[in-house]
């Protein structure tokens, strides 16, 4: 009886842990000390609802979810489980409640010792701490119900076989309950340095493409001048110009990238936003023999900045272009639904799923020269104005590029 009660609370000590990793550890939650002192304060108060009584006395494993909310979830945790022990003590009340009490007291005295310090010390450290603050909390306990005894004189035999048994019991749960912090604290670590070395994978990437990008404008610069050096050849100018417009656009398209800028919102009708792309991207179209055709069914007010939405939709637009052979159809339409729709379809080469899933990740295109950075930057943009970006495409078939933005 008193193994299979015990050990049921060792499984009741368990749940906040298994609680934490279902439904905490991935969100925002995880950050609150409060709510982790809660829950190992809800798991203390039901091992005192059942408890394993003997010759009068409640034997239970409450201490165990104390010490853990003090070491792993520090001062403000601890302390709010230790309260919550406390205020059920007394609400269960009986002639035992100030040793009831005492021996909570007792049992978390030293964990204020190491709260502050505890994540200073490796994982083997830790783990012995909590095995000693267990050791601790079974011993206080034996050593002031062995003091009631001797101070009321009602020495009775048969709890003293009970003791040994209970203190290895609570041993054992603080034990398995300081393994399994661990486990979670070793999984977060490992899942933040794999966030970290991700990043700089990706910021050295991000360096490479950026140097390989304007490098490209800047060398025909040179060249240029080169050449004007040589000579009176200001014929060159024009090309030089539109090198560095080129530089300065990829560098625009970066830092688009890394956080776009909104520097106006303002209210304007999107007929004149979508006509504008098409003006600046007709040329290109006529070049490789493309149609491209503007259908506004309905002519939504939206309220945000014109000039982002523009660049969103250049780069969506010039990308079905670019995808579409001579002789092919690229069409944009808008009309309103739930939201705005902007719909841009071609009659291109279209993707496979694989290259569909790909879409809008760093460094991705279907080009044979790109970055993808364009795709990834009308994402941002789109994202940034409560929008979505949706793909549709069949090889050899065509893309729908869906975009959905919130009306005025």
């Amino acid at each position: 009886m008193l193994a299979e009660k015990l050990l049921l609370h060792i499984l009741i000590i368990m749940a906040p842990m298994f609680f934490y990793g279902l439904f905490i550890e991935h969100h925002s939650l995880k950050k609150s000390k409060i709510l982790g002192g809660i829950l190992q304060g809800v798991a203390a108060c039901l091992c005192m609802l059942f408890p394993f009584v003997s010759h009068g006395f409640h034997w239970d494993l409450r201490y165990v979810p104390i010490i853990v909310a003090f070491l792993y979830g520090g001062p403000k945790a601890g302390t709010i489980a230790f309260l919550m022990v406390i205020c059920m003590r007394i609400a269960i009340g009986g002639p035992l409640v100030l040793y009831g009490i005492g021996i909570i007291v007792l049992s978390v005295l030293f964990s204020f010792m190491f709260v502050k310090r505890f994540y200073e010390h490796p994982s083997n450290h830790r783990i012995i701490i909590g095995v000693l603050m267990g050791f601790w909390s079974a011993f206080s306990a034996t050593l002031t119900v062995l003091f009631y005894m001797w101070n009321t004189k009602s020495w009775k035999g048969g709890l003293a076989d009970d003791l040994v048994p209970i203190a290895l019991i609570q041993m054992l749960g603080m034990t398995a309950s300081v393994l399994m912090h661990e486990r979670i604290v070793e999984r977060i670590v490992m899942r933040q340095e794999m966030e970290r070395v991700e990043k700089m994978n990706t910021l050295g990437e991000l360096a490479a493409s950026i140097a390989h990008e304007v490098r490209n404008p800047l060398t025909v610069v040179k060249g240029f001048l080169q050449m004007m050096k040589q000579g009176e050849n200001y014929q060159y100018v024009p090309l030089v110009l539109s090198e560095v417009e080129r530089a300065e656009k990829i560098i625009s398209d970066y830092l688009n990238f890394a956080k776009p800028q909104f520097q106006e919102k303002r209210r304007f009708c999107l007929d004149i936003v979508l006509n504008e792309v098409c003006i600046l991207l007709e040329p290109l179209a006529m070049n490789k023999g493309i149609s491209l055709q503007v259908k506004i069914g309905a002519n939504p007010l939206l309220e945000t900045d014109a000039d982002q939405l523009k660049q969103a939709l250049l780069n969506i637009i010039k990308n079905a272009i670019e995808a579409t052979s001579s002789g092919g159809v690229v069409v944009a339409t808008a009309a309103v639904k739930s939201g705005v729709e902007i719909r841009i379809v071609d009659t291109g080469k279209g993707m496979t799923t694989e290259q569909l899933k790909r879409i809008g990740t760093l460094f991705y295109t279907t080009k044979d020269q790109g970055t993808g950075l364009g795709t990834l930057v009308s994402l941002r943009i789109i994202n940034t104005m409560n929008g979505t970006l949706m793909y549709k495409s069949q090889p050899g078939v065509g893309t729908e590029a869906t975009i959905t933005l919130p009306t005025v």
